[in-house]
């Protein structure tokens, strides 16, 4: 059933039929075409499986997981395919990655957004951990949920991601994540995510080794 599954999510990419100038692929998401332009020399502007994987939960659980009218941001947005099909659900989406990256992403967020989605997605910088409650106060901004793909990783910002995800989160936020496990350091990044959050795998994909979780804050209920 797993491989199954993984092989209906990886059948929604397509490629160009001639070599384009730029490289992009396709995939079909929420009743569209996406094309996203990508670039081959840094991790944030490549499509990886665990943004597929979360696009797919959207599209399928749309019912459960309502997006329509919900505020939503996503946290290393990448290529901004995640953003996209939010969009397109019809969620308000905010789309956020490091400064280099932005020019890419609103590239590809503007060519497959516009005029075909109930609200316009924006592209704002976010470098973790870094300038949160000026960029985004408190008291002014509420997320319905927060999505990430693939941010946990190998880096050097686990604990600025989490002050992020702590900063971003509401008691009433719902956080879906799909992660991809390589190393120790993911489990240890789960352990910590866990004091501050309840978090429930909500799809599981050994193939790939790509969980999809849910979480919400530890302390909403006493809120």
């Amino acid at each position: 059933e797993d491989e199954e599954i993984v092989a209906e999510i990886m059948g929604r990419r397509f490629f160009p039929d001639v070599i384009a100038y730029k490289a992009w692929e396709g995939f079909h998401f929420a009743g569209h075409e996406i094309r996203i332009t990508e670039a081959t020399d840094c991790y944030g502007a490549v499509v990886w499986p665990s943004a597929l994987v979360l696009c797919y939960f959207l599209e399928t659980n749309s019912k459960q997981f309502n997006l329509l009218d919900k505020n939503v941001i996503e946290l290393g947005a990448g290529t901004g395919l995640v953003s996209i099909v939010a969009s397109l659900l019809g969620a308000f989406v905010t789309a956020t990655d490091l400064p280099e990256l932005l020019g890419n992403l609103q590239h590809n967020v503007l060519q497959n957004t516009k005029q075909k989605c109930k609200h316009q997605p924006c592209v704002k910088e976010l470098s973790w951990g870094i300038d949160l409650e000026k960029n985004f106060p408190r008291s002014s901004c509420h997320f319905d949920y927060i999505m990430a793909a693939d941010v946990v990783y190998h880096h050097p910002f686990l604990d600025e991601l989490l002050l992020t995800f702590d900063h971003l989160c509401k008691d009433d936020t719902v956080i879906l994540w799909a992660m991809k496990f390589r190393l120790e350091n993911e489990n240890r990044f789960v352990d910590r995510f866990q004091t501050l959050f309840d978090l429930e795998m909500i799809s599981n994909f050994p193939c790939l080794n790509i969980a999809l979780y849910k979480a919400m804050r530890k302390d909403r209920m006493k809120a």
